[in-house]
């Protein structure tokens, strides 16, 4: 029990003893010890590490989760190392919404059949944002948030007790000065010399430039280490984006395959079609014009023509398209297919 109070007393003394010294510092009554140019860009660099490293992750969560709430849950159910419960995308719950919707407004119908259709591509295009945002977490944020909480709270840990190591060397060498200056006086004390008090700083000096010499090297290799760990960012960073260049594509795969079933939808339910152009195929107001070469519709909107037809047609407001008119049927055809006669 005495040895334990005793190194309490002890450790309460350095601590204060620490204050002081940095209190001094902050006064400018003390002189600091600093460290080299070199170990000062590495500090820096692992400063601007942390900073950027944390702003990078967090954006990206937000991006991949915007919602807030669903980003707290994912967190709480990484620290304690259970599996999250399967959460379906927006996109989904859209999907499911619509199918419901077209089920219930009936499937028979141009409108019901569509709202079906869309609704199954959406539920597919949600599946694989879920497969983006979970494959984004393993290749991307998740080594990074690792090395936050790991390489990098241990160089910040060493760095604290360098901090330390600093102070405790900085109070030596004040306690060597003052040992120094009172050679040849009186120390109040006649049983300690003042050659003795001078003895004993200088080797609490030697030992505390030891110990700081020793922690300036432990904290150096970690910061130097922090190369390393951009190389292995550099290496998820490219994954993130090879991830997403195929989510993106996958996206376009998906949506061009909804368009191509739509289309041939609405071709199958011609007059009733809700790409059909209503009430456009008047003949009021037209002119005649002749088609100076084939083209061929691009959409059920459209209308294909052949060279030399002469058809009706009628520039379509806030379009650079004319509403053509040929044998009954309507549709859109670009102005530089036609030459406008009359």
């Amino acid at each position: 029990m005495e040895f334990n109070f005793k190194n309490i007393v002890k450790d309460a003394g350095t601590a204060l003893s620490r204050v002081v010294q940095f209190t001094e510092e902050k006064l400018g009554k003390s002189e600091k010890t600093e460290l080299d140019a070199h170990f000062e860009n590495l500090w820096e660099r692992a400063e601007n590490t942390k900073k950027f490293t944390e702003k990078i992750v967090k954006n990206t969560e937000a991006v991949l989760i915007p919602n807030p709430g669903n980003r707290i849950e994912d967190y709480v159910y990484e620290k304690i190392e259970k599996k999250r419960p399967s959460r379906l995308s927006n996109l989904e719950y859209l999907g499911l919404d619509m199918v419901e919707a077209g089920t219930c407004l009936g499937p028979g119908t141009p409108y019901g059949s569509a709202l079906v259709k869309v609704g199954q591509w959406e539920q597919k295009l949600g599946q694989t944002e879920r497969d983006f945002i979970g494959s984004s977490a393993i290749c991307f944020t998740q080594p990074l948030r690792k090395f936050l909480d790991t390489e990098m709270k241990t160089i910040l840990k060493e760095q604290s007790i360098l901090e330390m190591k600093r102070l405790d060397l900085d109070a030596c060498k004040n306690r060597v000065r003052k040992a120094r200056n009172m050679l040849g006086q009186s120390t109040g004390k006649e049983d300690v010399a003042p050659e003795i008090l001078l003895e004993q700083a200088e080797r609490d000096l030697r030992i505390a430039q030891s110990e700081f010499d020793r922690q300036t090297e432990i904290t150096k290799l970690l910061l130097e280490g922090l190369s390393s760990s951009h190389a292995a960012h550099l290496r998820c960073l490219y994954e993130f984006v090879e991830t997403q260049a195929r989510f993106y594509s996958q996206c376009t795969t998906i949506m061009t395959d909804l368009q191509r079933e739509l289309n041939s939808l609405a071709s199958s339910t011609p007059n009733t079609s809700i790409f059909t152009l209503q009430d456009e195929s008047s003949t009021d107001d037209m002119k005649r014009a002749r088609v100076l070469f084939d083209y061929k519709a691009k959409g059920p909107s459209e209308l294909s023509v052949k060279a030399d037809d002469e058809i009706l047609v009628k520039k379509l407001p806030d379009e650079d398209y004319f509403l053509c008119h040929k044998d009954d049927k309507s549709g859109k055809v670009p102005p530089e297919v036609l030459e406008i006669l009359f």
